[in-house]
């Protein structure tokens, strides 16, 4: 079962697909961050459920179609032991040929700290500086704060065995600091549109880890305090 929710979402979904369940089912999420695993093997158990990884960058209209904003289009899955096991063998050659690039893996915890990585920096950047990368690049100090919030994230992933490696790391500070770039977040769209943002699965969760493992995160902090007073406000209307 491929699994695709908002992480606001996914209580609910749980809810929905839980009689659909076996003992050979496997459950493939696709969310943001690490933090539905722990939910999906508290209801499921640890045996059902996979990794996985959707790099796509999307909008949904007014109208409710999608809009897909550049061709990126790809995912990747494994087990989150690593194990090469027949099922994410039988899934693979499902998924390929599928219109998308599709891909098993071995090291999927890692791509998906990386991932969490990314995303965490740009939703946090874009929604504090309430604009597009090369709008931050071209203000006074906005690169400087984009790659400071880089180091945050990755610091927190390394302090839980996944630091990011060296080319990684180069390819996202060239993303947060191209000039001119429209590059945005779906956190920052979210929010301009008015919609619900994964706030706390996105950034709040990665500030829980950073304070177990004692690693300061200011900026993530302020970041996180944005979002909420937004998602707060969205609450009283």
């Amino acid at each position: 079962m491929l699994l695709a929710v908002k992480a606001f979402g996914l209580q609910q979904a749980m809810h929905d697909f839980a009689p659909a369940i076996g003992g050979k089912t496997m459950i493939v999420p696709f969310l943001n961050g690490l933090r539905h695993l722990e939910s999906l093997t508290t209801q499921f158990g640890a045996e059902p459920v996979l990794g996985g990884v959707c790099l796509v960058a999307t909008t949904i209209k007014e109208d409710g179609s999608i809009a897909q904003l550049d061709g990126i289009q790809s995912l990747s899955y494994g087990e989150l032991t690593g194990d090469a096991t027949t099922r994410v063998g039988k899934l693979d050659q499902v998924l390929k040929g599928a219109g998308f690039d599709a891909v098993s893996s071995r090291n999927i915890m890692q791509e998906m700290w990386e991932k969490w990585i990314f995303l965490a920096t740009l939703g946090g950047i874009t929604c504090v500086l309430r604009g597009t990368i090369g709008e931050i690049e071209n203000a006074p100090g906005g690169t400087d704060l984009a790659l400071q919030l880089l180091a945050e994230c990755a610091a927190v992933s390394t302090a839980f065995g996944h630091t990011p490696p060296p080319a990684f790391v180069t390819r996202v500070q060239t993303a947060i600091t191209a000039q001119g770039s429209g590059l945005t977040s779906s956190l920052y769209r979210d929010m301009m549109s008015g919609k619900s943002v994964e706030a706390d699965h996105v950034i709040g969760d990665l500030i829980a880890r950073a304070r177990k493992a004692n690693v300061p995160t200011p900026l993530l902090v302020t970041a996180f305090a944005q979002l909420k007073v937004y998602q707060n406000r969205l609450l009283t209307k």
